[in-house]
């Protein structure tokens, strides 16, 4: 247990070090293009969430996220405690790791977002990627699997939603500690989570009506 629970801790971690930290990097770099900043973003994103779930899924099944770890302990993949361990250690995980992030570039250990992300549209936008995850993480038949689906649709989402595709509670909360790129303000972190986790209900009725699947975890 003590490893499953090291490996969610340091696989948030780095996810959100790579997530805000590329996010300050691309900012630096892009010279006020919005578009180059979001691709180069979404690309170290891409590449770090297929390494990391490669990396820790055969020891923790690399949730990662509170919303997959949620869906697991509905599915009695996990039990209770687990779950509220792994919860914990995503959270704990992901602020470390924006403070990480922050560190990196000379910036503020705690340096809280002013970036504003509110509204229908972002909620509905949090929902829909958190549905497709919950669905393709559940659905896919092996940890090797779920690495590249994972990380090819959360940065298909990073492009296709309004809010860029947090789907993912922890990492919000994370984020809300850097005022880059790729941070939120913290207001607006609890509509995130709210619509989150209406997606990972959302994801399991969609499970349901797809017939059991093959599980990654």
């Amino acid at each position: 247990m003590t490893r499953k629970i090291l490996a969610e801790a340091l696989g948030a971690l780095l996810l959100t070090a790579c997530v805000v930290g590329s996010g300050i990097m691309a900012e630096r770099l892009a010279a006020g293009n919005a578009a180059v900043a979001l691709l180069a973003n979404t690309l170290a994103t891409v590449a770090a969430l297929a390494t990391l779930i490669v990396l820790f899924g055969p020891v923790s099944g690399a949730h990662f996220n509170p919303a997959i770890s949620a869906v697991a302990l509905y599915r009695r993949q996990i039990e209770a405690s687990t779950a509220a361990m792994y919860v914990v250690a995503q959270i704990v995980g992901c602020c470390a790791g924006a403070m990480l992030a922050n560190a990196m570039f000379e910036l503020p250990l705690v340096n809280l977002s002013s970036h504003a992300r509110h509204g229908p549209a972002q909620w509905l936008s949090e929902l829909v990627a958190t549905a497709g995850l919950v669905l393709i993480a559940f659905r896919s038949p092996d940890i090797r699997e779920a690495a590249w689906r994972v990380a090819l649709w959360i940065g298909a989402a990073y492009w296709f939603t309004a809010s860029t595709s947090f789907a993912n509670p922890a990492i919000s909360i994370g984020r809300a500690l850097s005022d880059s790129f790729a941070g939120i303000r913290p207001v607006d972190v609890p509509g995130f989570i709210a619509a989150q986790l209406a997606g990972a209900v959302l994801g399991v009725v969609l499970l349901r009506a797809l017939g059991e699947p093959k599980v990654a975890t």
